[in-house]
């Protein structure tokens, strides 16, 4: 096997050069993939799910710049060249910059590349990617240096976006998976197209969608990358489901992380099978004394209390009755609205009571 002599071999960039644009691509509406090379000419050394952070011309924002972070979404089995996917949000500046005015030739500053959302050193055989939006972009790059390298793939591979226009890479991804058994492809949209029928899963992501898409999601590594609320609803449903969340991962694209220090405490709330709550029917009179784990639905029968349930699973809506005091964890499939949550509703079948509650059964 030949080996190169330290002379030859390929220099590695660093970010005291700038990098020079080759390339702009429209993905959707509002985003484009923004390819650099190094005026150099030396390679790209990354971690799949890593970031760059751009320093962006801005004449109206103090010092003439902003930094502006984005994931990278080429693979750094292909070194050559280096790849960031941006979508513009409505108050973006420096995303609204690079789509109105970078073209290929122009040379801009980045720092980096920095971050801890990667695969890289992960023994997991089987994976599970969440992504909404643009957090699809540290999903693509982990996907595509799995494929590159050659490893046997087994990713179920999910994103949801507003509609199917909106879902970045998605014809890549198609390709991809028509030549790859072990890449299975789930998309999600809230909404279809206009006058484009959407034959797949509708609405928002939720404990049914996931037990349907990754039926052995208990043995999977999950990799979660979106906006808060998104990521909130999924460590919801994990946690509903006794996953082991030891086993999972999450990056903010609003917000990543350099360094463990700098990574947020996850304050979820996790019913827990030790701590004691407390349940008053109050239209009832009676009390029951219970745990965490416990649902209002089955504390309520387990005192011969009834309260109507159809599906048991937060979808039908049956079990809905009103808390008036206390805090429950709630995780629903979409069976409550806001509204009536604001008002103090909750689902029965999927409540859980945190200390001590009262409802009006």
């Amino acid at each position: 096997m030949m080996t190169l002599s330290p002379s030859s071999a390929p220099t590695i960039w660093q970010d005291t050069e700038m990098l020079e644009c080759v390339s702009v691509v429209p993905e959707t509406p509002g985003t484009a993939s923004f390819s650099f090379r190094s005026p150099s000419g030396a390679q790209f050394a990354y971690d799949p799910g890593q970031f760059l952070t751009l320093e962006i011309p801005a004449p109206d924002q103090p010092g003439g710049v902003v930094h502006r972070t984005y994931t990278i979404s080429s693979s750094p089995s292909r070194p050559r060249s280096i790849t960031i996917t941006a979508k513009a949000q409505n108050d973006s500046i420096g995303t609204r910059w690079m789509l109105d005015n970078l073209k290929p030739g122009m040379r801009i500053k980045a720092i980096g590349p920095a971050g801890l959302f990667t695969n890289v050193d992960s023994r997991a055989k089987k994976f599970l990617f969440l992504s909404a939006g643009s957090g699809i972009t540290p999903m693509m790059s982990m996907t595509t240096c799995m494929w590159d390298e050659g490893l046997d793939l087994d990713v179920v591979f999910i994103n949801c976006a507003k509609r199917p226009s909106e879902i970045i890479f998605r014809q890549r991804l198609e390709q991809m998976a028509s030549r790859s058994s072990g890449l299975d492809l789930k998309f999600v949209v809230e909404e279809p197209d206009l006058y484009r029928p959407w034959t797949g899963y509708q609405g928002f992501f939720n404990q049914l969608m996931l037990g349907l898409m990754a039926p052995d999601y208990l043995e999977r590594e999950v990799y979660c990358c979106g906006p808060d609320l998104f990521m909130t609803a999924v460590r919801e449903a994990l946690v509903g489901l006794g996953f082991d969340m030891d086993n999972y991962h999450q990056e903010s694209f609003g917000a990543p992380v350099e360094t463990v220090a700098e990574q947020p405490a996850l304050d979820d709330v996790i019913p827990d099978d030790d701590s004691k709550a407390e349940i008053i029917f109050s239209t009832s009179g009676v009390t029951a004394k219970v745990v965490e784990t416990d649902t209002v639905l089955a504390a309520a029968r387990s005192v011969g209390l009834n309260i109507p349930s159809g599906c048991n699973l937060g979808v039908c809506g049956t079990c809905k009755v009103k808390k008036t005091e206390g805090e429950v964890h709630m995780v629903h499939n979409g069976g409550i609205s806001e509204d009536d949550i604001g008002a103090g509703y909750i689902l029965a079948c999927c409540s859980n009571p945190i200390g001590k509650i009262a409802v009006e059964v």
